[in-house]
Order: C-alpha cells, then structure tokens, then sequence
C-alpha cells in the first residue's frame, strides 16, 4: 500500500504559520516522489522537478514574507490532468499527440489557484482524450488495481500524498469512480459552476471540472478558491431530506457494492435519517444512450481537425469513438442537447416539488477493477452528469476484495455549499 495521509486543511494552516517549513515540504514531496511514484505512475515525468518548486517557493516566500498575509493555498502542491494549459507544462492529453497542437492561453482555474498561493507539483495522468485507454498510473491502495479513470493521475496523486489537492475533469465518471477506488473524496460542481476555459474538450454539454482531496473540509477550501461566488457562510438549519432512486438505475451496480451500500444506508436510518425510495430513472437505458451519443458526438466535432493529421496516433478505443461520433448528424445532437435539457429540467421539478435535499447511491457499480487495462464502469455517475448536478464521492467502507467503495452524494443544481455541508454530516457517520 502506498496511501499516505495529506490533508488540504491541515497543511494549508501549517504552511501559512510557518508550523510547517515551505522548502522543507517541498523537498520531503520530492523525496517521496522519486521512492513511490515509479510504482503507481501518478505524475508525468518532469527533469529538475524539486530544483524548479524550490524556485518558485523562495519566490512566494519573499512576495508574502508575513505569515498573516499570505492568501489561503500559500505554497500547497496541486496536481494537474494533463488536460489542463498550465504556463510552462507541456499538454499532450494522455496522448501521443505533439503537444503543439494543444498549446493555447492557461486554464482560468491554474491562474486562480496560482493567486491563492498554490504551487503546481506537475502535470498527472489522464486516459487517452480523457476517454478509456488508460495510462500506466496504478492504485495506491494496492497497485494490482485500477485507480479508476479518466482523471487517474490526479486520484492517485492525492491518494499517495505527493499532493493534498488535484484537479480533475467529469464527463461520465472521471472523478466520482477513481475517487471511490481510490478511497479520497472527489467533488464535481454543477455544471457550468466552474470555466473549462483553457481546458482540452470532450464534450462541451457535459464536462466538467472538479478536484480531490483526502479531506471534506479540504474541498470547501478549494471550492471557495476555484468558484468565484462561492459562499463559505452557508448552514443547513436541518437534517437534509434524503431519496434514494431506487429502479433500474441502483440495479446497475454489482452485488457485492449493492448490499455493502445498504448496509451504508442502513447506518443512516440508524441515526434518524429518514431515507425515502423515489423511481427517479425508470428511464436509465435511454439515458444511458443519449449520453453516449451526445459525448461522441461532440468528441468527434471537436477532434475532427486534430484526427485528420494524427489519425494515426489514436489509440483504438478513441479511434473508434471518433467514427462513432462522426455519424451522428447536426441534426440528432441538437435533438440529443433539447432531450438533455428536459431532463434536467425533469429532476430539478421532482427535487423542488418533492423537497429533496440528496440523492445517495454508490460511488461506482463495483471495487476497483483488478489489472490496468480497464477504468471501471461509469454507469452510478452517468445520469448525474448528464443532468449536470453537483455531486461527491466519499468513502464508505471496503469491498469482498477489501478495496475502498465510495457513496456518492448528489445535490440541487446550484446548491454546492448545502451538498458539501450535507456530505460533512454523513461522512462523519460513515466514518464509524
């Protein structure tokens, strides 16, 4: 096992009162890194990694020499999918791709991390085009496993320790899976809550950015950097009202993550909760479909001028999305975005006229995968993510195979801050 405890909260406090010497950290981040990382693979390499970080904290050192003033991520390592423009980091995409053809002004998010103090530890491990052919980037819980995908560097690199905060990216599943498989936390906002501006597309109606932690509070300290109108002061006065869907879409997930996650829900009603069934996708197959469809779609729009000149450097899975999409008429996507549409519309009217607070179901329809060749299944995400609400994954207990599970908790579209509070009070339960 190569986990390591390194909490956003804990280390940010330290780092910003001098409890925890910057260059110190720094060259211990590094140490590690060259022990563990040829193991689990969650960075890209990068020559005068430490030489480089030493560099630029001496820099912040001297711009905020006053511990009482330094901005809240003053001198954190963040780790980066390489999805993401960064200044000075080449972007390939998981790719083998020339990194010319991904150059472009950075991401808004790197620069406001950056203005919160933030150090970038380097550029993580991403699937081919964030899609399914996976990277060499191990599970630190043990590397026999998949760390989950497509944001598997920025999971595994939060998991081991080399970073208390990594950005990743959601289109079906890519940061609710490896957050459970990895046993961290993994947030993915409300759709549009966050810019993917300078950020390598997939699929304009259904990316999204998000980030892990190994810590709740740690994301509330993220998000309140990252998300420009987040309000830090918001306080459920309740219990929150919690529906579980419970049709076709929970029967999706295996038996052993099923009855484990029952059992979770079990612990809840316990402790007062009141958990109430709702058939929320009796649709699930449809959506199921209409997802795929729309992603491919876009995928295959915005690869088209990149797939004409390296066709050739495709891997087989984004090879055969790009045919796929390239099918599928202008006229079925946009029948594919107004069907999108009613249904986030649906959800949101049943959540309003109903008084849900959350949805809880799994995190993922099993443990991780063994072997490297497969991310996993990202059916528990799907209709969350085609619906664009906001979602976390926390972790829940261990699988037959004793490998972290994670319950995944869903919130109202633009209700982030009650979803974080919310996910606090039933973490600390499934901590028991």
């Amino acid at each position: 096992m190569y986990f390591k405890t390194a909490l956003l909260t804990e280390i940010s406090i330290s780092l910003r009162n001098n409890t925890l010497d910057l260059e110190q950290y720094i060259t211990e981040t590094c140490k590690r890194i060259t022990q563990v990382d040829s193991k689990i693979h969650a960075l890209l390499p990068e020559r005068g990694r430490a030489k480089r970080l030493l560099a630029e904290a001496q820099a912040l050192l001297e711009k905020y020499p006053s511990p009482s003033k330094r901005p809240p991520l003053f001198g954190v390592l963040i780790g980066v999918k390489d999805l993401y423009r960064v200044d000075g980091f080449d972007t390939k995409a998981g790719s083998k791709i020339p990194p010319k053809a991904f150059t472009g002004t950075e991401a808004s998010v790197i620069t406001r991390l950056k203005e919160a103090g933030a150090l970038i530890l380097g550029k993580t491990v991403t699937t081919e085009f964030a899609y399914f052919n996976p990277g060499p980037t191990r599970n630190p819980n043990n590397p026999d496993y998949s760390p989950g995908g497509s944001s598997s560097g920025s999971a595994a690199a939060v998991a081991a320790g080399f970073c208390p905060l990594a950005l990743g990216t959601q289109t079906i599943a890519s940061i609710i899976r490896p957050a459970a498989y990895c046993g961290i936390m993994g947030f993915k906002p409300s759709f549009g809550r966050i810019s993917t501006d300078g950020i390598f597309p997939f699929s304009q109606s259904a990316d999204h950015v998000g980030f892990f932690t190994q810590d709740l509070p740690g994301l509330g300290i993220a998000a309140s950097v990252i998300i420009e109108d987040w309000d830090a002061t918001v306080r459920p006065q309740s219990k929150p009202r919690i529906f579980l869907p419970s049709d076709a879409f929970l029967v999706q997930a295996a038996c052993d993550s099923y009855n484990r996650f029952y059992k979770k829900v079990d612990l809840l009603v316990s402790r007062g909760y009141e958990i109430v069934n709702y058939p929320l996708f009796k649709e699930i197959k449809t959506i199921n479909k209409l997802h795929r469809e729309l992603i491919a779609a876009e995928f295959a729009r915005n690869h088209k001028k990149l797939y004409n000149e390296y066709n050739e450097l495709y891997s087989k899975p984004s090879a055969e999305l790009y045919e796929q999409g390239s099918k599928i008429t202008k006229s079925a996507l946009e029948a594919n975005k107004a069907l999108q549409e009613t249904y986030k519309q649906s959800v949101n009217d049943i959540m309003q006229r109903e008084g849900v607070d959350i949805w809880i179901c799994p995190s993922s329809t099993t443990s991780a995968p063994k072997g490297q060749s497969y991310t996993g299944n990202p059916l528990m995400s799907l209709p969350w993510t085609f619906t664009g609400l906001p979602s976390v994954s926390i972790p829940a207990g261990k699988s037959s195979h004793d490998m972290p599970l994670g319950m995944q908790i869903i919130g109202g579209m633009g209700r982030d801050e009650y979803l974080l509070q919310f996910a606090n009070e039933l973490q600390q339960i499934m901590s028991y």
